[in-house]
């Protein structure tokens, strides 16, 4: 069987904030090198503990504005006053190659790209429960309590939207988290519509 001829496809976490996707692309990404994290643009300024180009890819509001009108996302939101956006050019520029990428986006997000490649494993992190969160956003110390209280209620929203999603999983201990994103993209990988048919046996 010749494997080199899979396509690449976009890996999507999407959870709640504080639902822990970032942290388990990361841990992916540790595990799979091969595997390409889509870093996103955002207007907001950086925290103490982010880097640029590592965390996020910082701009101003009128960077990410031009950027908008040059159509160079394949998503964006405002979200909490701030725009965010996945750069088209981060995928198509990977998927072309062979090469996967994981991404962590918002559940408007995660529609946009299943909708720009169906190719797409669409993945749900859901919180073990929304105490839980809560209290996992009061830990971070990163924001008050109001925009704590933003992020709550716009997660029991985003919880409703879990029906878009091809897979879920529960983020309670993370080591198992792991290994279910794992497990996943590994099945995804082995999905004969990734592959040209034509190529995969030898037949000779």
């Amino acid at each position: 069987m010749n494997t080199s001829t899979r396509s690449g496809f976009p890996i999507i976490l999407s959870a709640p904030s504080g639902g822990g996707k970032t942290t388990l692309s990361r841990e992916i990404i540790k595990l799979h090198p091969e595997i390409h994290y889509s870093i996103s643009v955002t207007s907001r300024p950086p925290r103490e503990c982010e880097v640029d180009g590592q965390d996020y890819h910082f701009v101003a509001v009128a960077e990410f504005e031009r950027m908008l009108e040059r159509d160079e996302f394949a998503e964006w939101a405002m979200v909490h006053d701030n725009y965010y956006g996945t750069p088209k050019r981060q995928i198509e520029s990977r998927i072309d190659r062979g090469t996967d990428v994981i991404m962590d986006i918002d559940t408007a997000g995660a529609r946009s790209i299943k909708k720009l490649y169906p190719q797409s494993a669409a993945i749900f992190v859901l919180p073990p429960s929304l105490d839980e969160l809560a209290r996992r956003l009061r830990g971070r110390a990163t924001d008050s309590e109001e925009v704590i209280k933003k992020r709550l209620n716009r997660a029991r929203l985003e919880l409703k939207e879990i029906g878009d999603f091809d897979y879920v999983i529960v983020n309670d201990r993370f080591e198992d988290a792991v290994a279910q994103v794992r497990a996943i993209i590994e099945a995804e990988r082995c999905r004969l519509s990734r592959y040209d048919v034509r190529r995969v046996v030898d037949l000779r």
